[in-house]
């Protein structure tokens, strides 16, 4: 049974940082493809950052590039998100996406985060 479990979520000030991570369970982690989605509120869901299989290929999307880091372990099988310098605009419930090198891709249940002064 495939499971993606995030946690690190949680409210914080603008300005401050927090870490996500996905522990996955299920699938042959080592080969796919990781990505962090997020919905804010009354929007659709956007793509974060993205980590190939090979931990070296990362891709962020341009409001969290030089602010948050992708980064994965191939023998925990977790990846993580490092959120600094975090906006009001970051708020968003945030989901960790397996993609398999056979196409099938699937979700993590998501975690709130909040950026609130």
């Amino acid at each position: 049974q495939v499971r993606l479990v995030e946690s690190g979520g949680g409210s914080v000030q603008p300005g401050e940082s927090l870490r996500l991570s996905c522990a996955a369970s299920g699938f042959t982690f080592s080969t796919s493809t990781m990505r962090w989605l997020r919905r804010p509120p009354g929007k659709e869901r956007e793509l974060v950052a993205t980590i190939h299989a090979n931990g070296r290929t990362t891709n962020y999307a341009d409001p969290v590039k030089d602010r948050f880091t992708i980064s994965r372990d191939n023998v925990k099988n977790t990846i993580s998100l490092q959120m600094n310098s975090l906006k009001p605009e970051d708020t968003a419930v945030y989901y960790c996406h397996a993609r398999l090198e056979n196409g099938t891709y699937y979700w993590g249940q998501g975690i709130q985060v909040t950026v609130s002064s």
